[in-house]
């Protein structure tokens, strides 16, 4: 088993760069980004698991190739696991990571370099699949994958899951501390109307699609909207706004909040998850008016050399027992629903409705969608926001 560390958070940072050149990127091959490192934060039969991990009756050992090659994210997988699937399998595990969706589909374009499986995230399973490069998943192998709540499920980047499953999860709401602030923030109205205690110790995402996203939202706008119109109340909104902000930062918005220095801060669920685990009193909240969504999914490169155990390794990771233990390490909300229900998260995470969410608060994420042309008009409103 080799792994080289590159955090997932990286592509986080770096999507404030990416914009528009993703797909250009990809079908032209143009050249990678660097980023630098940061800290992590048919109808099939149930999936019989046991606590000694035998391979289920529906998995043929007979067909399992000695390899597999697996480009993901850094750190974003529990070491344990992958040693657990080799000893249950004998398949040598190799990890190679990457730093930027159009980083990795720029290496599968240019041949894959012998991968077998890819972790792309939900806009980028789409670009993927129309540029050819995943193959179908066989769902009589990954028969698991019943366990995934059907919420992460059918996204519009991949109905019907026909190339991809989904691995980890979160939203993009706000985190606030409530021994400064109380209880009672529910809406976008807490960064936009902010209370004495919160001016200049408010922070927004230094991804400019998050942060225009939330003001969108909060004038009433999908998070994808692109008239001029509404972008123009958006710059409004958010130039009245600037005076108490301390920041736009996709980086430490968990350590501000720790520290003190800002009490109130748009973020990401793994970021709020982790200044939680320093600061009980940090709440994290999905605005009544909705937020943004994202997942990133396992899918099969198309061509891979060992698509047998690929297949095999996408089912075990779906296995509860499995799935809780990824989660406990990587820090993410797990899409497993099982792993849930049977009590083998975290139990504060699994109890915040905020994290793991319910049906209601589902119907009020929205996904990202490729904006092509029209993110000139969002590179402008940013551009004129921090000139202003």
């Amino acid at each position: 088993m080799e792994t080289r560390r590159v955090s997932r958070r990286s592509f986080l940072v770096a999507l404030a760069l990416a914009g528009s050149a993703l797909l250009n990127a990809c079908r032209e091959s143009a050249t990678e980004p660097t980023v630098p490192p940061t800290r992590p934060p048919g109808a099939a039969s149930p999936t019989v698991v046991t606590s000694t991990l035998e391979l289920p009756p529906y998995i043929d050992r007979s067909r399992l190739e000695r390899e597999l090659a697996v480009f993901n994210w850094g750190d974003y997988i529990d070491p344990d696991v992958l040693a657990d699937f080799e000893r249950l399998t004998g398949v040598k595990v190799t990890i190679d990571t990457y730093e930027t969706n159009e980083q990795a589909i720029a290496k599968l374009q240019q041949g894959g370099l012998g991968y077998d499986i890819v972790v792309p995230t939900d806009y980028a399973v789409q670009i993927a699949i129309g540029l050819g490069l995943l193959q179908e998943l066989d769902r009589s192998v990954i028969r698991a994958i019943e366990h995934i709540d059907p919420n992460n499920l059918n996204g519009p980047f991949d109905p019907g899951n026909r190339y991809s499953v989904p691995y980890f999860w979160g939203t993009s709401g706000y985190a606030y501390d409530t021994a400064v602030l109380g209880d009672g923030l529910t809406s976008w109205q807490a960064l936009f109307e902010p209370a004495e205690a919160a001016r200049g110790k408010l922070v927004m995402h230094g991804y400019y699609r998050e942060t225009i996203a939330a003001a969108l939202l909060w004038l009433g706008y999908p998070l994808n909207e692109t008239s001029d119109e509404a972008l123009d109340r958006a710059l409004a909104v958010l130039k009245a706004q600037k005076p108490y902000v301390l920041s736009y930062t996709s980086e430490n918005n968990d350590e501000l909040l720790v520290a003190g220095e800002a009490v109130i801060a748009h973020c990401w669920t793994g970021q709020a998850i982790l200044a939680k685990r320093e600061k009980p009193t940090i709440r994290y909240v999905i605005p009544l008016e909705g937020c943004a969504v994202w997942q990133d999914n396992l899918c099969v490169v198309k061509g891979a050399p060992h698509p047998y155990a690929a297949m095999v390794f996408i089912d075990f990771l779906c296995w509860p027992e499995i799935a809780a233990r990824n989660a406990a390490y990587v820090g993410y909300a797990s899409p497993n629903r099982t792993a849930r229900t049977r009590g083998l998260l975290d139990p504060d995470l699994a109890a915040d409705p905020a994290i793991y969410l319910d049906d209601t608060t589902w119907r009020r994420l929205q996904w990202f969608r490729d904006l092509g042309p029209d993110y000139v008009k969002y590179d402008r409103i940013w551009t004129e926001l921090q000139a202003g």
